[in-house]
Order: C-alpha cells, then sequence, then structure tokens
C-alpha cells in the first residue's frame, strides 16, 4: 500500500499515542500479573474505557515541533528541544525517567544540549526516533545528525544512541520500501541496523534477533532470550529490540504486535509506543480500529495536535503547530491523581 508523506507523519505520530493509551495501564507489571489481570480483547482501560498518553508520546509530539521550528540545522533543533523539554518538566509530568529528568535538569542549570545527557542507556531518546526517522528518511546524514542531538540531551551511553537509531533506520526503511517484506527488502533494514552500533553486544542482539525473525519466534520468546522472562526493563537493549521485533513479526497487525508486547510485561507503555510509531508509518492510522481512536481522551496534546504536527511535517512547514501548552500543569495533575488511583487498585487483592 502506498502512502502518502502526510499519511506517514500522521500515522507514526498517531500510531505512538494509540500504543501508549492501550499499554499504559499495564506499564510496570510483570508477565504473571498481566495474565491475571488483562484478559479479553486490548481496549482502554485507564479510566472507564479510555485512555491517555504518557511522556512517550509527549516527547514525540514536542519532538516534531522542534523539527518544525529547528528546520534542517540539527544544533538548532536540538536547541529547540531542549528548550521545550525544560517546559514539560516544569509542568511535572506524571512519568519521566530518571536520566531524562537528569539531563533536562542539567539543560536548565545552563548545560549545552550537546553536554547534558547522563551516562545512561534507558530508552527515553528512542521514544523519540521514529518521528525524526521519518522527517529525514532521505537523507542518512542528516538522520544520524538529529537522532545524536536528541539522544546525547539526555542519554551519553552508546547503547541507547544505538537503540534510538535502530528506531529512526526502521522508520526511514519504511518510507523508502513502503509494504514491501520481500526477503530481499529486509536485508537492507537488517543492514542498516547493523551498522546502528559498533560493539560486539549490539551486533550480537541484532544477530539474535534476524535469527529469531527466521525461525518465526514469538514475541515472547525474544523476550525471554534476552533475559526479560518476568517483564521487559527500561533498559534500551531489552525494551527496544523487543518493540522493533513486535513490529517486524506483525507487521502491518498491530493488535497482534501490542498483543504480544502486553504479554511480555514491563515497560510496555513505552514499546507500543515505539511499535506503534512504526505500525502508523507503515500503514497510516486508518491500520488502528475507530475505537482505539475515539477512546483516548486528551488535551491539550490530542490526537488533532498530533495530526496537525504530522500534516505540517509532511508538508515541510518551518512553524511549530499551536496548542495550549500553559494547560499542561493542569492536566498533569489530573493524570497524576489516576496514575495514584491505578496504583492503589493494584495493591487490592481481587
Amino acid at each position: 500500500m502506498s502512502l502518502s508523506p502526510r499519511d506517514r507523519m500522521v500515522g507514526c505520530l498517531v500510531g505512538a499515542a494509540v500504543g501508549d493509551s492501550l499499554l499504559l495501564p499495564s506499564e510496570g507489571l510483570s508477565r504473571k500479573a498481566v495474565a491475571k489481570n488483562f484478559s479479553g480483547p486490548l481496549r482502554q482501560r485507564l479510566l472507564f474505557g479510555r485512555g491517555m498518553i504518557s511522556d512517550d508520546t509527549e516527547h514525540a509530539f514536542l519532538t516534531a515541533q522542534s523539527l518544525l521550528s529547528g528546520g534542517a540545522d540539527p544544533q538548532r533543533f536540538a536547541q529547540q528541544l531542549a528548550r521545550r523539554l525544560r517546559w514539560w518538566l516544569l509542568a511535572l509530568p506524571g512519568g519521566c525517567g530518571r536520566a531524562t529528568g537528569l539531563g533536562i535538569i542539567r539543560l536548565w542549570c545552563g548545560i549545552s544540549p550537546a553536554s547534558s545527557g547522563i551516562r545512561s542507556a534507558g530508552n527515553g531518546p528512542a521514544m523519540r526516533a521514529a518521528i525524526i526517522g521519518l522527517r529525514w528518511a532521505d537523507y542518512p546524514v542528516q538522520r544520524v545528525a538529529f537522532i545524536t542531538a536528541s539522544t546525547h540531551m539526555t542519554h551519553r551511553d552508546p547503547q541507547a544512541l544505538s537503540a534510538a537509531l535502530a528506531v529512526a533506520e526502521a522508520a526511514a526503511w519504511i518510507y523508502s520500501h513502503q509494504a514491501s517484506s520481500a526477503p530481499q527488502e529486509l536485508t537492507a533494514l537488517w543492514e542498516a541496523w547493523r551498522k546502528c552500533g559498533s560493539d560486539s553486544s549490539w551486533s550480537n542482539m541484532i544477530e539474535i534477533l534476524n535469527q529469531f525473525n527466521a525461525d518465526g519466534s514469538t514475541v515472547d520468546e525474544v523476550a525471554t532470550a534476552f533475559g526479560c522472562s518476568q517483564g521487559v526493563s527500561g533498559y534500551a537493549m531489552h525494551s527496544v529490540p523487543v518493540a522493533l521485533y513486535a513490529w517486524l513479526h506483525h507487521r502491518h497487525d498491530p493488535e497482534a504486535g501490542f498483543a504480544a508486547l502486553l504479554r511480555c510485561g514491563g515497560d510496555t507503555d513505552t514499546m507500543a509506543a515505539i511499535a506503534g510509531a512504526l505500525f502508523g508509518a507503515d500503514d497510516g492510522e486508518a491500520v488502528f480500529p475507530t475505537p482505539w481512536l475515539s477512546h483516548i481522551c486528551e488535551w491539550p496534546i490530542s490526537l488533532n495536535r498530533l495530526r496537525s504536527a504530522g500534516a505540517a511535517l509532511a508538508h515541510n512547514k518551518t512553524q511549530a503547530v499551536g496548542w495550549a501548552w500553559p494547560c499542561l500543569p493542569l492536566r498533569n495533575l489530573f493524570f497524576l491523581i489516576i496514575v495514584i488511583g491505578h496504583g492503589f487498585r493494584r495493591l487490592v487483592p481481587w
């Protein structure tokens, strides 16, 4: 299926929100707890059958905004993203990884975006990577430069950079190869992934994924092979390859892909946001069932704001889309109350 750049950009951002909202309630739960508490078809469960987004989608949106206002200069993009992340943290988000939070605090202290990241291999940069990969799909040098700028702002471990590059390369490959899953076309994707890291651990991981894919192994089996039999951690070398494999193994079938990630447990919302961005880039937002879209209850970063940002990127606009950012603290207070309620709900035996 041939999609327009607009459909892919919009699908990427909306897909991240869909995956994020579906699997947010299961974040941090073990496989056993997921199996016990999440039966039946996939649906939003956060608030009376409705879903909300977390930092995964928010970062993707802020990245898209920074791509719009930063132009073709990675340093200007980094400055724009740093500014947005500083104010995002000041709004007291309900979820923020330790490394990301420390990196942003260092930004507030006046440290350059090129040096503000800490030594961490978390998956924070990977959740910002898909939209960068799409934006610079035809420009590999720019793609690497922008991913590096985004990553080093919060994470300086080479593994975090490799994982973010892998997500970006998947999005760029989608853009260039469209709906093809032919083995000769997949060869280009595997080769691109191999080049994302230079150390032996990265090379071994890619070869393991390649072999699992050739054998038709399940996502659960991949997670177990990486030592995540009870739940997938936020370590980039765990969650990112599992998310990438869920997209590739269940390509064009987001329901199966999200269900597989849910069964794995752990950092489910981030994995689903990454996979959802790729599902959406592949097939547009039409690939997601209508209830998944209509049951996302969000503001001020609504689905329409995500669509507007994606459309603006596709049309090479140079101005960020408007949104009611001063209202974000109020939204975050509401979100925090809901999350605390879910925390108490998990403590109650049923």
